[in-house]
């Protein structure tokens, strides 16, 4: 495994990010002598290690920008490993690992890594991680909101490596730090997120999106519905609140299934009107869009002249275990976004619709 871990350690980030998505595509055939997942987790672990090693060296030596490029090769290793792994104690390893890169990050890229506090009183502030962009010519920004129980620094960690050379900030932050007791008060903790960009010397207003990851692609449709100065959103596009509304009048009702897809029909032209942004619906297992839902909201879209795309996470089976391509689903969702939020034109035709 040290050899292999050798030889990935000559990549650059794009060429092991590439690796990354063949592998997460096809394990078997790329590593034919190994029968477990637990193997191939540790191989990626060692991986992520030498790099992480390699970064060290390299800082010790002045070289800032081999050093980050270094740590930003083994977060994405950490997160194949993540996807594979079946011990707690590799994720023991994996998650020191992580938190030691993001450490050194914070102290190698020139201040363009913060922890922020948003918000004071009620709602309760928020502790959140917050990339800049590295160039000071493009002010887009994005809300991300991690799934449920997973830290925001463990979606943080796989966004950095997918996300730090484009023309985007982040803003990151745990589902489980919002409050969840009603749907107005979540939305009220987003709001106080977006106040927090719109006030930063580093970003435009008229240029923040929101992107919900698994589960929390839920909350980023409520938050985009409520508040009109979402830019762009990344989200379920309202199927997990319609279908949780069509079962209720079924189940109130008694009715067939006629009805429900009536009710289902009805609740979802309603809903996604109230999106005055451009959407990416993502399908895939971390997600709670289906296939089917997500084209039939599709075509109802196309045929009201709505802005929404879709994107399907790619899918693979380990062990009985189904795994998702990150990296192929990250450059897509993150290149849309960076396409949505550059030019003011797409917000402005958004809105005309709606007129």
């Amino acid at each position: 495994m040290e050899r292999a871990a050798r030889w990935q350690l000559k990549s650059d980030l794009a060429t092991i990010r590439e690796r990354a998505s063949a592998f997460l595509n096809n394990p078997v055939p790329a590593y034919r002598d190994m029968q477990t997942t637990t193997q191939w987790s540790s191989e990626w672990i060692d991986i992520a290690e030498v790099h992480s090693q390699f970064g060290e060296e390299r800082i010790n030596r002045g070289n800032s920008d081999a050093a980050t490029e270094a740590w930003l090769c083994a977060l994405t290793a950490y997160e194949v490993a993540r996807r594979l792994i079946t011990g707690s104690d590799q994720l023991a390893i994996l998650v020191a690992g992580i938190e030691r890169c993001i450490q050194r990050l914070e102290q190698s890229t020139k201040n363009r890594i913060e922890r922020v506090r948003i918000g004071a009183g009620e709602p309760p502030e928020l502790e959140a991680l917050y990339l800049r962009c590295g160039s000071g010519l493009h002010k887009q920004a994005v809300i991300c909101i991690s799934t449920e129980q997973e830290p925001g620094a463990i979606l943080f960690s796989r966004l950095l490596s997918a996300t730090f050379n484009r023309k985007l900030s982040l803003l990151i932050i745990s589902h489980d730090d919002l409050l969840h007791d009603s749907r107005h008060e979540v939305n009220m903790q987003l709001s106080s997120c977006l106040e927090y960009l719109s006030a930063r010397p580093d970003v435009d207003p008229d240029r923040i999106g929101v992107y919900g990851d698994g589960i929390s692609s839920a909350l980023a449709t409520d938050f985009a519905a409520s508040d009109s100065r979402v830019a762009a959103a990344v989200c379920d596009g309202g199927l997990w609140s319609s279908s949780r509304s069509s079962a209720s009048i079924g189940w109130l009702s008694g009715a067939g299934n006629a009805i429900d897809g009536l009710a289902m029909s009805s609740h979802r032209s309603q809903r996604i009107r109230q999106l005055r942004c451009p959407v990416l619906v993502v399908m895939g297992s971390r997600g709670l869009v289906s296939a089917s839902e997500a084209v039939s909201l599709q075509a109802h879209c196309m045929a009201e002249c709505i802005d929404l795309e879709l994107a399907m996470a790619p899918i693979i089976r380990a062990s009985g275990d189904e795994i998702e391509n990150f990296v192929s689903l990250d450059d897509r969702t993150f290149t849309w976004l960076e396409t949505k939020l550059g030019t003011s034109q797409a917000l402005t035709s958004s809105e005309s619709q709606f007129d």
